[in-house]
């Protein structure tokens, strides 16, 4: 069982498992189809796989329906990418980001743990927001403590610590992923690096929190899938890993790249670069400087290592949303939500 899957990284890691990995086994995709779950991204794969791709509909707060889930299909994983997830949407409402990482994780939990006797894996995806905020040097470990600065990143900092609470105390199997900032297709405009892309392809302006300064370290997204796949199949019951893609880069930077690539690939009428959009903007509160991760640990036990440097990857993101006219589209009309409510109301 894979939660939320209809959402940017569950979306990528479904098409992952069944059309790259040697995953041969069948998928049941739960999503609540929050504004943005959507399961137009996989309607390619219900109609070419059918026999091994489930859809359903469901939240995972309740108990009731996780109970139906699994009395309905033999599951004997779950890996949870089910979460809110974006930090400003948590400064302004922090209330959802309780509720579903926190109690929705907690639920998830006393699920498997009623199923324990099939249960072989609860795999538990999680950011490396919940450890905080670097400096200028050193990185992120699986020993860091936790220091948590928005509600989203204690709200998943929470999740973190039940799922490793019930592996020591019921005996689950549980292995947790922290990973850095993702990018790539299927991801949400609202996001840094769609909504620069979005904005600059329609020569709109591209705001820039503070002085642009704030670094982050990006995971070209199909390299976390390969991540979280390595971990499920061989990482140690009960451990942590961090997942990061050493690609360490000022906002500021990033979005000038981007207007790069897209100047390349469709210039504007008066030639001049886009990068003469960037907008600073207020700070966020709470805005964490520097993120890094430490992957070593990744590394040395499973071979893992990032095959895109950020360069390919953004290389790639800028061109499949422009290959994708028509996603977009329905996606920041909102057509997408009409085709929800058609299909599973």
């Amino acid at each position: 069982m894979v939660t939320g899957g209809c959402g940017f990284i569950g979306t990528c890691f479904i098409r992952y498992l069944l059309l790259e990995s040697d995953f041969s086994g069948h998928i049941i995709n739960v999503d609540k189809l929050t504004y943005a779950g959507n399961p137009e991204n996989l309607a390619d794969i219900q109609k070419s796989i059918p026999g091994r791709y489930t859809f359903i509909k469901a939240d995972i707060c309740d108990p009731d329906a996780m109970n139906r889930v699994f009395e309905s299909h033999e599951i004997d994983t779950i890996c949870n990418f089910a979460a809110e997830s974006h930090v400003d949407r948590s400064i302004v409402a922090p209330d959802a980001f309780i509720k579903t990482n926190i109690e929705g994780t907690f639920n998830l939990l006393e699920t498997a743990r009623r199923n324990s006797d099939r249960l072989v894996l609860f795999h538990h995806v999680s950011t490396d927001e919940v450890y905080g905020s670097l400096g200028p040097e050193g990185l992120f470990t699986e020993q860091t403590p936790y220091h948590p600065n928005s509600p989203y990143a204690a709200s998943k900092a929470a999740s973190d610590h039940l799922v490793r609470a019930y592996g020591k105390t019921y005996a689950l199997p549980v292995t947790i992923s922290n990973c850095s900032n993702n990018y790539g297709p299927y991801q949400f405009p609202e996001k840094l690096i769609p909504l620069m892309i979005l904005n600059a392809f329609e020569n709109k302006p591209l705001p820039v929190y503070g002085d642009g300064g704030n670094i982050r370290d990006w995971l070209f997204v199909n390299d976390h899938c390969r991540a979280v796949w390595e971990i499920m199949k061989a990482g140690r019951r009960g451990q942590t890993y961090n997942v990061g893609g050493r690609c360490e880069m000022r906002n500021l930077d990033t979005v000038n790249m981007i207007c790069r690539f897209v100047d390349d690939l469709v210039p504007r009428e008066d030639h001049k670069p886009r990068n003469d959009l960037i907008t600073f903007v207020k700070d966020r509160p709470g805005h964490d400087l520097r993120y890094a991760i430490d992957c070593s640990k990744l590394e040395k036990e499973l071979g893992w290592t990032p095959t895109e440097s950020f360069e390919t990857g953004l290389k790639k993101t800028v061109q499949w949303y422009l290959d994708h006219p028509q996603w977009v589209q329905r996606v920041k009309s909102g057509e997408y939500r009409e085709w929800i409510k058609r299909h599973y109301t």
